[in-house]
């Protein structure tokens, strides 16, 4: 920008989104910089938090699970993802889609790759709205798997109706959670709700290894206090993806971390190519800068 300019505008943060999203997070982009209507938020998870009326048709939701990485599935919905960590004693499950998808998507997709859903030892909840945690409460009744939650989103839990999972483990800042090999960390980056998780996540390939980062929540709401703490996080998520140098971002959002592109893209993947998740850490960075400006061009357009 020219010099004297003020750069502290909702278009100059618009500019500076539009710049980090270049061609690769355009659907990120549209979604979160669109201009809000009149009395709507514009966050997806908000207008959802009823859940559906009566379970959709499955022709409109059903995709086949995907094997990602040697130790990432996915086995979630055309929209909506969820994710399978395996390890050496048992499968951390990030996410849970609807009370309607579970058992076909997440269960019967495990079945599907050959992995058994009994051996589901920790359900990661990233955030409390019910294309998320609709389907916690199947796995924990029926294999007995520990739900994990911020306290804050715990206690968002505990006031909605439907179907939801009884309260279980608390997850903190920074926390560590392990099975067997394997461990992923948990971060709590308030902003699309009052105790979104976000997490880090070692993944692996023909013995390479790579570290993917899942930003918890990405819709943007309506208030201040919420969006003036969704830039903090955003913030410092970055911080943290950079020192530790993740190289995939993740969402669980199909439309957003480049799913739909990239999953059929794996299933007639050609030995030898590189694997479409793999983007590396700068771009990891540019999607959270996205996020980032975004917020604070809504935050800006607030009278």
């Amino acid at each position: 920008m020219l010099a004297g300019q003020n750069t502290d505008t909702p278009d100059a943060h618009v500019a500076r989104a539009k710049s980090a999203a270049a061609n690769d997070f355009q659907n990120l982009f549209n979604f979160l910089c669109a201009a809000p209507t009149p009395g709507g938020g514009g966050a997806r998870g908000a207008g959802v938090r009823g859940g559906p009326p009566r379970p959709p048709e499955k022709s409109t939701w059903f995709v086949e699970p995907v094997r990602v990485f040697d130790n990432l599935y996915f086995v979630g919905q055309s929209e909506y993802s969820a994710w399978a960590v395996t390890t050496s004693e048992g499968i951390i499950v990030i996410d849970t889609l609807f009370d309607y998808s579970v058992e076909e998507e997440v269960v019967g997709g495990l079945k599907k790759l050959a992995l058994d859903p009994a051996t589901i030892r920790y359900v990661v909840v990233t955030h409390p709205h019910p294309d998320h945690h609709g389907g916690a409460k199947f796995l924990q009744d029926h294999y007995k798997s520990r739900v994990v939650m911020s306290a804050a989103d715990w206690d968002v839990i505990d006031q909605l109706g439907g179907t939801k999972p009884a309260r279980d483990m608390v997850a903190t800042d920074g926390q560590p959670l392990t099975l067997g090999d394997t461990t992923i960390t948990l971060y709590v980056t308030p902003g699309h709700t009052p105790g979104t998780l976000s997490v880090l996540i070692p993944v692996r390939e023909n013995g390479t290894r790579h570290l993917a980062a899942l930003w918890g929540g990405t819709g943007l709401n309506a208030d201040r206090a919420s969006l003036e703490a969704y830039v903090r996080s955003a913030q410092r998520f970055d911080e943290i993806v950079q020192k530790a140098g993740a190289d995939i971002i993740l969402s669980n959002h199909t439309d957003w971390d480049g799913s739909k592109v990239n999953l059929p893209q794996l299933t007639k993947r050609e030995p030898d190519t590189p694997n479409p998740y793999v983007v590396g850490t700068p771009a990891v960075r540019r999607y959270l800068e996205v996020a980032r400006e975004c917020a604070d061009a809504r935050v800006l357009r607030l009278k």
